[in-house]
């Protein structure tokens, strides 16, 4: 990408300029135009982050419009101005405490967030899932019991019972039931 501005000759630079601090909207669009994708470049390099880079453009040209009675034309140029201010306001995006905060945390995508199966080490029992079975019925609760803690499918829970397989699915239905309202 070319990085190197097509300045305006002095005398419409400092026409632009007067536009600027007359208010000018149409000149604000010229100066975004001409110097933007530039000034974005010189951001990236800053901050490193295209989508914060888009953000200080933003505010540097919106500090640039807020303040173009400042500009000295005779310490230098627009565009040199310009970068200054924007720079400035990378700086001061980055030290923010928002930007630290955001810049030390990752996306689930990016970070390997992924689901994974539990740990054998995990016992439900620490969260107290045992305690709260006990408030079950019997029959529920020897239910819960195979399909949970002792690991087996509901067509082993029902040939271990010597029970209907749909008596196994109703009884587990209506113990969740009950586990729902108790966590409620």
């Amino acid at each position: 990408m070319n990085t190197t501005p097509t300045l305006l000759p002095a005398t419409d630079e400092e026409l632009l300029v007067q536009r600027l601090i007359g208010r000018d909207e149409q000149a604000l669009r010229e100066l975004h135009d001409r110097y933007s994708r530039n000034l974005l470049a010189v951001i990236v390099r800053l901050v490193r982050d295209e989508s914060l880079a888009q953000d200080v453009l933003q505010e540097g040209l919106l500090k640039v419009w807020l303040s173009i009675d400042r500009y000295d034309a005779a310490r230098g140029r627009l565009f040199t101005w310009m970068v200054r201010v924007c720079c400035n306001q990378a700086i001061d995006a980055m030290r923010s405490p928002r930007h630290r905060f955001n810049s030390g945390t990752k996306s689930l995508e990016v970070g390997g967030a992924q689901r994974a199966q539990a740990p054998p080490s995990f016992n439900p029992e620490h969260i107290g899932l045992r305690e709260l079975t006990l408030k079950l019925k019997p029959k529920q609760r020897e239910v819960i019991d195979l399909l949970y803690f002792g690991g087996c499918t509901q067509v082993e829970a029902a040939e271990q019972l010597g029970i209907p397989l749909a008596t196994v699915k109703t009884r587990a239905r209506a113990a969740l039931v009950v586990l729902a309202h108790m966590a409620r």
